[in-house]
C-alpha cells in the first residue's frame, strides 16, 4: 500500500484532500517534525509489534517510548517490535510511512494515552513524507482504533 490507499481511505471521510506531502523526508520523528513545522512531540509516531501472532500499530506521541511493563500488563506480553522486512508485508505500509489508515485487515490498532495532552497531532499517510494534521477527535475517528491504551514512557515525566 502507500499513500495512493491512505488518500483513498480518507476519501471516506471527505479528508484526503488536507494530506500534506512535503518536498522532504518525513521518516523521522525529528525529520516529520521539521517537514511539517512542529514540535517533534506533536508526531504521531505508527509503532507496530508482534504480541505473539497478535499484530498492533501503537500510535504514540514523539516523545514518548514503549514501557515494557506497562505492554506487558495491557497485552499479556512482552512487546516485540516487527522487523523491518516484515513492516510493509504485515501492516501494508513502508518503514517511514507507517499509520493507522488503510492498514491490512488483522492488524490491531491503539491510541495512547501520550496523545491526549495535544489539540492536533500529525501521523504519517503512508509515505515517508506524508501526514495529515488532526485534532485528537479526529484520530480516534478516522483510525478506527480499538481504544485508548496507557503503554509509554518518558512523555509524562
Amino acid at each position: 500500500m502507500s499513500i495512493a490507499s491512505v488518500k483513498s481511505y480518507l476519501k471516506e471521510f471527505g479528508v484526503e484532500n488536507r494530506i500534506i506531502e512535503a518536498p522532504v523526508s518525513s521518516a523521522t520523528v525529528e525529520l516529520a517534525a521539521q517537514a511539517f513545522n512542529c514540535e517533534p512531540m506533536r508526531i504521531a509516531k505508527s509503532i507496530t509489534f508482534d504480541a505473539e501472532g497478535r499484530y498492533l500499530l501503537i500510535v504514540a506521541a514523539g516523545d514518548a517510548k514503549i514501557n515494557n511493563q506497562k505492554f506487558k500488563s495491557h497485552f499479556g506480553t512482552k512487546p516485540k517490535m516487527l522487523g523491518f522486512s516484515d513492516v510493509e508485508t504485515i501492516i501494508g505500509h513502508a518503514v517511514g510511512g507507517v499509520c493507522p489508515f488503510a492498514v491490512n485487515p488483522g492488524v490491531d490498532i491503539y491510541l495512547d494515552e501520550s496523545l491526549k495532552r495535544f489539540e492536533t497531532v500529525f501521523p504519517a499517510c503512508g509515505s515517508g513524507n506524508s501526514a495529515i494534521e488532526l485534532t485528537i477527535n479526529e484520530l480516534e475517528q478516522y483510525s478506527q482504533s480499538l481504544g485508548w491504551v496507557d503503554v509509554c514512557k518518558g512523555w509524562d515525566e
